[in-house]
């Protein structure tokens, strides 16, 4: 398994797509509004990829999972991290996600900021585990409850040797 970074010379946008779809799907009728995944398309996710920071994880020649990064003025945001069900539980999103704390500290940023659906807890205790603290909760447009929290993660600052 290997993981690389998506740039120009990615095509496989029809399967990433194919891969965010089946890793989200378990979240259909859980949450609400639906997610956002469901809007992608492969063009879009072309585009993503030219203002983002991709990366895409391969088993043989499977699409097996993804992140998406965001520099952001104090920190990274991590978004569409997505892993097939079938590979997930066996630390792929865990090693995805040390690719972003690398990104992150490559940048200078000092955090980790990621958001998940507030029905999804599962999700919560998984990051949680992982190092990211609940900092907020929020709605989306158009919705007086929550909807979605907010979680961040403070990275080990970067000890130089003088």
């Amino acid at each position: 398994m290997t993981i690389i970074a998506l740039d120009h010379h990615f095509t496989r946008w029809d399967e990433l797509l194919a891969l965010i779809l089946a890793a989200f799907a378990s979240m259909n009728g859980r949450i609400d509004p639906p997610s956002s995944a469901l809007k992608l398309t492969a063009e879009s996710l072309a585009e993503k990829a030219g203002a983002e920071i991709g990366h895409v994880a391969i088993d043989g020649e499977k699409l097996i999972g993804c992140l998406f990064l965001r520099p952001e003025a104090d920190c990274l945001y991590v978004g569409k991290l997505a892993v097939l069900p079938e590979v997930q539980g066996k630390g792929l999103g865990k090693r995805l996600l040390a690719i972003a704390e690398q990104t992150a500290t490559k940048l200078g940023l000092p955090v980790l900021r990621l958001e998940t659906r507030i029905e999804l807890t599962d999700n919560h205790a998984v990051f949680a585990a992982w190092g990211f603290s609940r900092t907020a909760e929020k709605a989306h447009p158009g919705f007086a409850r929550t909807t979605f929290v907010e979680m961040r993660k403070v990275l080990a600052p970067q000890i130089r040797a003088a």
